[in-house]
């Protein structure tokens, strides 16, 4: 049996978007079993109120993983030929760091930003209080492009910190949000990634809808 990715909304859901594409980068197969937009949880970790430990799931055989940063060390153990985390120590302990980052913090920008990867805001406002995290991942971004050479955070090919950061830049882009040059690169490198595209058209055919996430700015 195919291992099995629990997820929620494509068009949403920056969560199980990072899951999905761990999976992609480790080249596993994987049965996709979502989870209604209807369901409580589900909403609460869509409108930011709660974590939820439904999405993303990963299930194969009897090992049960939920987080993303559990099944990115899941997979990156199960799958060291993938080479989801760098080869120099020096950068997998900064993959990692930055990881975590995203991770645990930027909630401004998660609450200001949501995803959604339909919809476009030429002329958005950006909440102040979001800006720092905006700077901040930048920065990130700036300082990994410069030292591993790109068009990847640590490299030629991607890692689990670009999983990671992947739902930041649909977010930019999503509200215009206005960029350094080499933040606009790594964006536009995110968005043409093969996984990526099939990612957004599989949320394009969503037919759902949450109407709290469809306000217009």
């Amino acid at each position: 049996m195919a291992p099995v990715l629990t997820i929620s909304s494509k068009n949403y859901s920056s969560w199980s978007l990072r899951g999905w594409l761990l999976c992609q980068l480790a080249g596993l197969e994987v049965e996709e079993r979502p989870v209604a937009l209807d369901d409580p949880s589900n909403r609460a970790e869509l409108l930011l109120l709660a974590p939820s430990v439904l999405v993303p799931r990963l299930s194969e055989g009897d090992v049960s993983v939920w987080d993303t940063l559990a099944i990115a060390e899941y997979l990156a153990e199960r799958h060291p030929e993938a080479g989801m985390l760098p080869k120099d120590q020096a950068a997998r302990a900064h993959c990692r760091s930055i990881s975590g980052e995203i991770h645990s913090g930027f909630h401004n920008l998660r609450s200001a930003l949501p995803m959604n990867l339909k919809a476009r805001h030429q002329n958005f406002k950006i909440f102040a209080g979001a800006q720092p995290d905006i700077d901040r991942v930048q920065t990130i971004w700036r300082e990994c492009l410069t030292r591993w050479g790109g068009p990847f955070l640590y490299g030629p090919t991607p890692t689990i910190a670009d999983a990671m950061y992947a739902p930041v830049a649909t977010r930019f882009i999503t509200y215009n949000v206005p960029l350094d040059p080499a933040a606009k690169a790594y964006c536009a490198t995110i968005m043409d990634w093969p996984p990526m595209q099939a990612w957004i058209a599989a949320a394009q055919a969503e037919p759902e809808e949450m109407a709290e996430l469809e306000v217009e700015f």
